[in-house]
């Protein structure tokens, strides 16, 4: 009986929990890591002081994610190879001489066995060919890191041939990012790049407020709009609209800039403060959100220029 009530007991604390979780509003702030960041749409982008907490990929692209999790990390140049079996066909010949004279050695048969020697013999057998297995392991090992060491530099993880040594004067790292032609190039964020960002923060964030699809289209990608117009038809449909007015930057830093081809792309951390309500369409009800007190965000936006076009939104992550 006692054990009945405590399966009920159970049954009603989980219903209540789930009706809790149905009842809380939800967040009036827009959600979701939706867009494209070119290449990099499924890479983590580089934390910041903005943003220091690692950031997930995109979520919702369009871009066809081209180095998927399964396999990735066999692929990736940085991936460690797999430990070659040192000594090769002189590892197997040790092998069989210790296998054989241990079996011979056990039967009596060992290496240069002496009729009625025994099981002392055996021993001192088994001693001398692991003496001699360890000699010739240590040496067919050494050769290698010799020939590397006379070849003026050390073993390279990525080809196992020798690399040259780095003086110490030289620097870590060249760039942030590896350069190929044409390809994934760091990009200079100037003074006027950075206060086109804050524009297009405060311009996209208003026009979503006032559900202007005309100026959105202006201002973001056709992927980053067909997102937006995805939540404002949401919204619509429910009765409800998501108003965003007063929002202001408050910290900023560049996490990535880089140019594929003619195009040129822009990772912004930015924490910005702003009144974000969820309104009733009929009656302009507040439904939820607080529409006195400004609240804070952290997000990474994408930006986006073609050919020296202007920037527009092509990403946007949660931080």
């Amino acid at each position: 009986m006692a054990g009945k009530r405590f399966q009920y007991f159970g049954a009603l604390t989980a219903g209540l929990a789930v009706s809790v979780m149905l009842a809380a509003p939800a967040d009036a702030r827009r959600g979701g890591s939706f867009g494209s960041r070119g290449s990099r749409t499924h890479d983590a982008p580089t934390a910041t002081a903005t943003a220091p907490n690692r950031v997930a990929p995109v979520q919702r692209s369009m871009t066809e994610n081209r180095n998927p999790a399964q396999g990735s990390a066999a692929r990736s140049p940085m991936a460690k190879p797999a430990a070659a079996k040192s000594g090769g066909l002189a590892k197997g010949l040790i092998g069989g001489l210790i296998a054989g004279g241990l079996i011979g050695a056990l039967l009596g048969n060992g290496f240069g066995s002496l009729a009625g020697a025994g099981f002392l013999m055996a021993l001192l057998q088994i001693a001398l060919v692991g003496g001699l297995a360890w000699f010739l392991l240590r040496m067919f090992r050494r050769k290698p890191v010799l020939a590397a060491a006379h070849s003026g530099g050390v073993v390279s993880p990525f080809t196992g041939g020798p690399q040259p040594v780095a003086s110490a004067s030289a620097a870590p790292f060249a760039t942030a990012y590896a350069t190929t032609a044409g390809e994934d190039r760091d990009i200079p964020i100037e003074l006027s790049d950075k206060a086109a960002f804050e524009r297009l923060l405060a311009a996209v964030q208003d026009a979503f407020g006032r559900e202007d699809y005309a100026r959105l289209r202006e201002l973001t990608t056709p992927e980053v709009m067909s997102y937006f117009a995805e939540e404002l038809s949401r919204n619509a449909t429910n009765g409800r609209r998501n108003q965003v007015t007063g929002t202001e930057l408050i910290a900023a830093d560049v996490a990535e800039a880089w140019r594929e081809h003619d195009t040129d792309y822009a990772t912004i951390a930015m924490r910005y403060a702003s009144i974000d309500v969820m309104v009733d369409r009929a009656t302009g009800t507040v439904i939820e959100g607080d529409p006195t007190n400004p609240t804070e965000t952290a997000e990474l936006w994408t930006f986006v220029r073609k050919s020296g076009d202007v920037w527009r939104l092509s990403a946007v992550q949660a931080a």
